[in-house]
């Protein structure tokens, strides 16, 4: 299959359609939007504690999703969801483009004695009983996240995985943890609550630990 790109448009076999809105979006006036953001996040998307997500290099099409999530309740964060209601599509399409353009800063490194048992994880898996796909599967061997919406020619995309690499180890815990729970509910297909649901609290710590030590 050979695949044109042009402005705005995606050729595929002969068939065209519009590109997602978000490959309209501004970095230079997401910069300047970006300036409310920057107090949880860091100015430039990489922010000073794991309570908050990196957000440099993230995939744009993520930072849309969950912008849009937070707007309209189907992912619930009491900080998030007020700061998300009043942007317009634009000022998302921007978002996104600015903290996609931005280089990520590896966080500090912990917990080195599970590194091991999370990279397995991560490059593998792990099997029955309760098995768990391998994460570099929808996340690719460097944590560097994947959108096949032009490869599946689907809209929205039936996989979109965030770039993990180089998040906090902190983070991506409470995260998995939360969609093991079910207060995290917005993922694609429920597939991570269902991966989630079959991980023990320590190996979601330990394929945290790894996640956090991957260059994308």
């Amino acid at each position: 299959m050979r695949i044109a790109l042009g402005v705005g448009t995606c050729v595929v076999l002969g068939l065209s359609w519009l590109a997602p809105s978000w490959a309209a979006g501004s970095a230079e006036a997401g910069k300047t939007k970006s300036a409310v953001c920057a107090g949880c996040h860091g100015a430039d998307g990489n922010s000073p504690a794991d309570m908050w997500p990196k957000l440099a290099g993230q995939l744009p099409e993520y930072i849309r999703k969950q912008l849009h999530d937070f707007k309209s309740g189907a992912r619930r964060n009491d900080q998030m969801t007020p700061m998300a209601m009043p942007l317009s599509e634009q000022d998302i399409d921007d978002l996104a483009a600015y903290f996609s353009s931005q280089k990520v800063v590896p966080p500090p490194q912990d917990k080195k004695d599970q590194l091991a048992a999370g990279e397995k994880l991560f490059r593998r898996g792990k099997g029955m009983p309760d098995q768990v796909a391998a994460c570099m599967g929808c996340h690719g061997p460097a944590g560097g996240g994947k959108n096949d919406w032009a490869a599946t020619m689907k809209l929205p995309p039936t996989t979109l995985a965030p770039a993990i690499g180089e998040q906090y180890a902190g983070y991506i815990a409470n995260q998995l943890k939360a969609f093991k729970s079910g207060s995290r509910a917005n993922d694609i297909g429920s597939v991570m609550r269902h991966i989630a649901g079959r991980m023990t609290d320590a190996e979601i710590t330990a394929v945290a630990a790894y996640t956090a030590t991957l260059r994308r």
